[in-house]
């Protein structure tokens, strides 16, 4: 699908473009979404630059990612996708600065697409350009990994209440249902990680570019924060991946507890059993001469003596504190 943005006073309207249409010379903002080969070659007349494949798009040299051709300059990024779901993915996405317009080549739908969609199709500046837009994209990508990275936050403290908490509430919960969620939590921080590294690399080689682009200091000014706020945000998704590592560890010493209370249950139960076993042992034997065979209370004596020895390593284990 080709939509093209073309600013209408303060606003910026989305029109998609059928085959048979050419592409508006006022339009700031072309967004190709899963676009097929037609589509590519009406923006490469057009705008005059060429539109990679989703294959180029996916390599990952930075040099593959980040040049210049043809005075147009492009910029592939991995962001993510429906993190609000049970299967948040990765997608990468092309940026295509060609004078003052901004080309966009997707294969999926990342959020903050649609909320700078929306928002400027609110309200916009009179003079917008297709830095501006690419601005704004890059300042709803950093804000929607932040909110991302806050939830992480929260579920992973969630996850850690339910790990070390001496009395759960709601019953007990199973170790297989935290392992998933600790191995939930973990992959979407990894993906969050991946996509603010690339955004990294997006911005600072804007930032190396801003001279040859001729921006204005508050738009140099602004590339500076979201250096800083990437940074921010990358120790952050650190320090939660080092968390959500402390707690599988935690949660595998908590199975392995579990476990050997399991087993140390079986190994008293049997050692409380083997001295009765032993008893009944004795006198289950067929010899023919056996004094207790003609004592009147030779079978009450064998099964008190059975329960003695039970108990009495019972409470010895008791005393000892290995119950």
């Amino acid at each position: 699908m080709l939509v093209v943005k073309l600013p209408t006073g303060t606003t910026l309207e989305g029109r998609v473009i059928a085959p048979d249409e050419e592409i508006p010379d006022s339009a700031v903002w072309i967004d190709l979404v899963s676009p097929v080969p037609p589509e590519d070659k009406m923006v490469e007349r057009a705008v005059g630059v060429y539109v990679p494949t989703r294959e180029e798009m996916q390599e990952i040299e930075p040099t593959s990612r980040l040049y210049v051709e043809n005075g147009a300059r492009y910029m592939t990024a991995t962001l993510m996708c429906r993190s609000d779901s049970d299967s948040p993915t990765t997608t990468a996405v092309t940026f295509i600065l060609a004078g003052h317009r901004l080309i966009t080549v997707r294969y999926d739908e990342p959020k903050p697409f649609s909320l700078v969609a929306n928002k400027l199709a609110r309200q916009c500046a009179a003079t917008i350009s297709g830095e501006i837009v690419l601005m704004e994209l890059l300042d709803a990508i950093i804000d929607r990994s932040a909110d991302i990275l806050e939830r992480i936050g929260t579920e992973v403290d969630a996850v850690s209440r339910t790990i070390f908490l001496p009395e759960r509430p709601g019953g007990r919960i199973r170790s297989q249902d935290i392992l998933r969620e600790i191995g939930r939590t973990g992959d979407l921080t990894s993906k969050a990680r991946e996509c603010l590294v690339s955004i990294g690399r997006l911005v600072l080689y804007l930032a190396n570019e801003a001279d040859g682009l001729r921006w204005a200091k508050d738009q140099r000014a602004t590339l500076k924060g979201m250096q800083r706020d990437v940074q921010s945000l990358s120790d952050h998704a650190t320090y939660l991946a080092n968390k959500i590592t402390f707690l599988l560890d935690a949660m595998v010493g908590v199975v392995t507890i579990e476990q050997n209370n399991i087993i140390k249950i079986f190994s008293v139960a049997a050692v409380v059993l083997m001295p009765p076993t032993l008893v009944a042992s004795i006198y289950g034997m067929n010899f023919k001469h056996m004094p207790e065979l003609d004592f009147p209370y030779g079978y009450p004596m064998a099964l008190v003596l059975m329960v003695v020895a039970a108990v009495v390593p019972y409470v010895f284990f008791k005393l000892k504190k290995w119950l």
